[in-house]
């Protein structure tokens, strides 16, 4: 009889200790999958701002590229233009003088306005490495620095 009551009080024991083992287990997965919450909550916050730098590039690219674009698209127009037009002073002129004139003329001011594009597409760039530099690199280095505060509090 007392092996009895001995095997019944170590069986209880035992199942109570399963049962608050279960407990535990249960309150462990919950505290999982609240850190696992917040540690995907905390990598899209991060890849969001990243995202949002890289689009602030992308832009910045974007509007580089469309005014070296533009530029040169400028510079083509204005070269036909000046073409056509010393052109036409060569061919319908009569004055040897005259033509020698005017190509000495067209020379400067194809290459007056060939510095002058070239200065817009250079100061372009400058101005693109400037704001990148300025604004894009203070944007970074705000952002590594709250990334880091948050780990190493």
């Amino acid at each position: 009889m007392m092996t009895l009551i001995a095997s019944a009080t170590l069986l209880t024991i035992s199942t109570g200790g399963m049962a608050y083992t279960y407990w535990q287990l249960l309150g462990s997965r919950r505290e999982l999958r609240v850190v696992n919450s917040d540690r995907i909550a905390a990598n899209s916050a991060i890849q969001k701002s990243r995202m949002d730098l890289l689009e602030v590039r992308n832009r910045a690219r974007l509007l580089q590229d469309t005014v070296t674009n533009s530029a040169s698209a400028v510079e083509r127009v204005h070269k036909a233009i000046s073409a056509t037009t010393f052109g036409l002073i060569d061919h319908f002129s009569r004055d040897d003088e005259f033509r020698l004139s005017a190509r000495k003329a067209r020379d400067s001011h194809d290459e007056t306005s060939q510095k002058i594009y070239r200065g817009v597409r250079t100061t372009n760039r400058a101005i693109h490495i400037l704001a990148d530099t300025l604004i894009l690199g203070q944007s970074e280095k705000r952002m590594i620095s709250k990334h880091h505060k948050k780990r190493h509090p």
